[in-house]
């Protein structure tokens, strides 16, 4: 008998299921992870920036799990000796009306209560010599970088040490009377936690869950400067079109001073397709052709618009076009080689039709579903999963 079984061995299921041997001491607590090791998909995939918190408006878990897992992740990379690269971030504008945008975004962040400082063009030029700014930026100094994997790696060490097994190569398969059945047989089960990222909605479905929601997977590719580390002092963003969850391409200084322009938001045709025919699916690709297909006429969130745009970036010629409105010198001669692309598990609502913007739980006394939990998610891993474990509290009474 598993007191608790986790599907899905990324940073919010390793994060969950130490947060619940935690308020369970006498508990036995397992996680399930298919892959023969853990960071494979999002959490070993992701920019591994530190957000701070000041996109999201305040009454959303976003802003307080940003604000609150920025501080906590820091606090842990550094008790663990893991890099950080405490950069910051500049938000820059390129126009009139991207620059109105910067009040929102300053307005967000004091409510969230996010340090964020307001600087002119010329003092952003101190911070990052190369950034281009029409007037004015934003600069967050709390934002930074670690290496996800190394982070991941260091947390799977730790929930092994506090009595949690990690079972790598095992795969949900159904749902049983008393358990779950998975890939190496049936697992008799007192709770389950659905963290299962790109297959959380299809998991959630066998429980009784996820009846609105449906995945819906974006593809990010980033590609990588030839240029050494240092070459950026700092992250530069653009503005985001608030209305999304994504946040454009821009620069990411990364652990080891190098740096990557990107993501994409590339409509994916399966679930796992990271590249080529890897991973194909091809219940999967007609399921997704279908839906897209539906948005395409019929969409709470311009999915025409943003399908055209992001498959452009396909062309790295573009993708570094894109980035040069955000700072001086770059040459495609300098953007070479793709870095390792990310699967976006978005979470749509079937109903409205609109992307959801924020995390989304389902569960009762038995499972408890983690429906959404995209960027920020390995951001707001540590407050998120605490939530998470007060919420099975509440259900199990």
């Amino acid at each position: 008998m598993t007191d608790f079984l986790v599907i899905g061995g990324g940073i919010i299921g390793i994060s969950i299921a130490r947060e619940l041997k935690r308020t369970y001491a006498d508990a036995s607590v397992e996680v399930v992870e298919k892959e023969s090791s853990g960071g494979e998909h999002a959490s070993g995939r992701n920019s591994g920036v530190l957000h701070a918190g000041f996109y999201y408006t305040a009454d959303s878990l976003k802003a307080r799990f940003t604000r609150d897992g920025n501080r906590e992740l820091t606090e842990y990379c550094e008790s663990r000796k893991i890099p950080l690269n405490k950069c910051g971030k500049l938000v820059v504008a390129k126009n009139e009306t991207e620059d109105v945008m910067l009040d929102e975004l300053m307005v967000r962040g004091r409510k969230n209560g996010v340090l964020l400082d307001e600087v002119t063009a010329e003092e952003a030029k101190e911070i990052e010599p190369r950034v281009k700014t029409y007037r004015r930026a934003l600069f967050s100094p709390t934002t930074s970088s670690a290496d996800p994997r190394q982070v991941l790696a260091a947390m799977e060490a730790d929930a092994k040490r506090e009595g949690i097994r990690i079972s790598y190569s095992v795969s949900f398969v159904s749902r049983t009377r008393d358990g779950i059945r998975v890939s190496d047989g049936v697992r008799n089960v007192g709770y389950v936690v659905n963290a299962a990222g790109l297959y959380a909605d299809r998991i959630g479905k066998e429980f009784g869950f996820s009846e609105n929601y449906t995945i819906l997977p974006f593809k990010g590719l980033y590609l990588s400067s030839d240029e050494p580390p240092g070459a950026f002092r700092t992250n530069i963003y653009p503005v985001p079109d608030l209305r999304n969850p994504f946040l454009g391409v821009h620069f990411t200084v990364k652990a080891d001073g190098r740096v990557k322009i990107g993501p994409t938001a590339i409509p994916a045709l399966w679930r796992e397709q990271y590249s080529g025919f890897e991973n194909f699916n091809s219940g999967e690709a007609f399921e997704m052709a279908l839906r897209s297909a539906s948005l395409l006429f019929s969409s709470g969130f311009g999915y025409s618009g943003l399908a055209l745009s992001e498959v452009r970036k396909y062309s790295r010629r573009y993708m570094v076009k894109l980035a040069g409105e955000l700072a001086t010198g770059i040459e495609v001669s300098a953007f070479r080689k793709w870095a390792r692309p990310g699967i976006r598990a978005q979470l749509l609502d079937t109903r409205t039709r609109r992307l959801e913007m924020d995390f989304v739980l389902e569960g009762d006394s038995r499972s408890m579903h983690v429906l959404n939990a995209v960027s920020p998610g390995w951001t707001c891993s540590l407050p998120f999963s605490a939530h998470v474990v007060k919420a099975i509290d509440k259900k199990l009474g």
